[in-house]
């Protein structure tokens, strides 16, 4: 899987376009993050900038943006209703996908160092990345804000954790961070009435409501506190109000952890408690965007609740979803512009996006990308395909019944595999790109000869890791040819068996490309190490593929005898 992700960092100025431009100009710039959102607010004097892409080059890209904010904005004239205490008050980085939360912390550590160290930034870490429980909330690292920051930084326990732990005046300090993907989400109802909204929202949320008893006064346990009922959702904040735009009330949630509550489980509790009240939900709307995560498990929720089969293609599980959501309820719900990885994908020249006459023209030029790479990832795509087509036309056939559940499963997985492979079909030909990128960097200095070997040695590792996981997933989508062949309705046999020859192609064709990279590696026992790696693999995908071959062949013979 492609790693992806976010980083949402807040700059403290919200009016002047010239510097706003000037900073979201060096996020564009930067090759490996995409800038998708810019959201100014002249009120709060603040901008909240939206990037995402590989981790490397949204690191990149963060720390310039917080460079050229140093350079032009002085924080001793900044004046805004929202909480700040520095040009980039905060800068937290987020996993979307293939990335892990311990991966984001090392970003934000990374980060933090760099700012610390070269721009001479006092720099906090919060949330996941903080390296103090008192600092984990932004809220408490930023109490009093830039105005108070000459004397707390005469308190040795406000020492940051990179940088000097002294007042920058013009700059003030910075909170990196590490977080979860917080999706804004809000849900539609049949009212004007904002007080049932709110009854709602009361009803849903972690924090849920103050308890009163039968006096009307506030129930309070044993310290004098005031004892609260939590709501029915965890990592959920609600509040109901009235949108005069829509002429209608809504439930606003902010979802701020989509492991323990997705969308989709939102919604379906807030129509149970619509209901109770005598409500309707006409449908619900994503403010900015949503990671493909939770559009995939909203998707595949309706799915079984319609008793329907979840082995389909992505793009109508992602339908089913918005259908399913009333996500298009109040304005159009593109999917590409909506969900981050689509809007990543979006902005990328993409191989797979060709008509099928236009990438054989392509492969068939005198360019040297797409190749045999690229080829060989859409031959495993191809099998995937042909495989879940099988499993799909023995769905409800009589005779087949015992096999439902497993061919259900195995239709699923050769859909995932399909789009495993589709990705690869352009990360091959990028990885080839990079090569060709480092191998034409300079070499005239002694630094420039050591730095285009160590960009070399990174692009032929690409080179060689792109071709080694399609010949990985090669026997994996063999082993669905083979579960169709097996189970499969008989009269699709052959295109079980054009799935399995597909995979051989697969698995032949990436093994290729892996020892034509090899040699650029310099590390021998590196090369070694692959090369059994890519031998075993190759042999075990040759056996199988030699196994389903004979079997469905006999198996074409008998029907041809009988």
């Amino acid at each position: 899987m492609q790693k992806i992700v976010e980083c949402v960092p807040n700059f403290s100025e919200g009016r002047d376009k010239g510097v706003i431009n000037a900073i979201t100009a060096e996020i564009s710039g930067t090759d490996g993050a995409e800038l998708l959102d810019v959201d100014p607010g002249a009120d709060t004097n603040r901008t909240v900038v939206t990037m995402a892409g590989a981790p490397e080059g949204v690191l990149e890209a963060a720390f310039k943006a917080i460079k050229k904010a140093a350079e032009l904005i002085d924080m001793s004239r900044h004046a805004g209703a929202h909480p700040r205490f520095g040009a980039t008050d905060v800068c937290p980085f987020v996993p979307v996908s293939g990335m892990t939360m311990d991966e984001c912390v090392e970003l934000a550590k990374r980060l933090g160092e760099r700012v610390g160290r070269e721009l001479g930034i006092p720099v906090y870490l919060y949330e996941h990345a903080a390296t103090r429980p008192d600092r984990q909330s932004l809220a408490d690292i930023r109490q009093g804000e830039y105005e108070a920051l000459p004397e707390k930084h005469k308190d040795p326990g406000f020492k940051p954790d990179y940088g000097p732990a002294a007042f920058n005046k013009k700059s003030g300090v910075t909170a990196i961070g590490a977080r979860q993907f917080l999706v804004a989400y809000n849900v539609n109802l049949n009212t004007r009435d904002k007080k049932l909204a709110h009854e709602i929202a009361l009803n849903i949320r972690e924090g849920g409501r103050s308890l009163r008893g039968e006096d009307g006064k506030f129930v309070r346990d044993e310290n004098g506190e005031v004892v609260r009922q939590p709501g029915t959702l965890k990592a959920a904040r609600a509040v109901g109000w009235y949108i005069d735009e829509y002429g209608q009330a809504q439930v606003s949630i902010n979802l701020i952890n989509t492991s323990i509550t997705q969308p989709h489980v939102a919604f379906d509790e807030v129509v149970r408690q619509a209901e109770a009240l005598g409500l309707r939900v006409t449908g619900s709307e994503i403010v900015g965007l949503i990671p493909l995560e939770s559009m995939i498990a909203a998707g595949r929720h309706y799915i079984r609740k319609q008793g329907l089969w979840e082995g389909v293609p992505e793009r109508e599980i992602v339908h089913i979803a918005i259908k399913s959501m009333g996500l298009a309820d109040l304005s159009p719900f593109d999917p590409d512009e909506k969900i981050i990885e689509y809007k990543l994908r979006k902005k990328t020249p993409s191989l797979i996006k060709m008509t099928v006459r236009d990438f054989l023209d392509t492969v068939s030029s005198d360019a040297p990308a797409p190749g045999g790479g690229s080829v060989a990832a859409l031959s495993g795509a191809l099998s995937g395909g042909l495989s879940c087509m099988v499993a799909s036309l023995t769905r409800g056939k009589k005779g087949y019944e015992q096999a439902q559940v497993a061919l259900e499963a195995v239709a699923d997985r050769a859909q995932g595999l399909k789009d495993a492979f589709l990705l690869d079909v352009d990360r091959d030909t990028d990885a080839f790109n990079q090569l060709m990128a480092a191998a034409r960097l300079p070499k005239k200095t002694d630094e420039q000869v050591a730095a285009r070997e160590e960009a070399m040695q990174a692009a032929t590792r690409l080179a060689i890791d792109v071709p080694l996981s399609v010949l990985k997933r090669s026997l994996e989508v063999l082993e669905v040819a083979d579960a169709v062949a097996d189970s499969g309705n008989v009269n699709s046999l052959s295109d079980a068996g054009v799935a399995a020859s597909a995979a051989r192609t697969a698995a032949e064709g990436a093994y290729q490309n892996v020892l034509i990279n090899l040699p650029g590696l310099t590390n021998a026992a590196e090369r070694r190490k692959i090369l059994d790696q890519a031998q075993a693999v190759l042999s075990a995908a040759l056996a199988q593929s030699q196994r389903i071959w004979k079997g469905i062949s006999d198996k074409l013979a008998n029907n041809l005898e009988n």
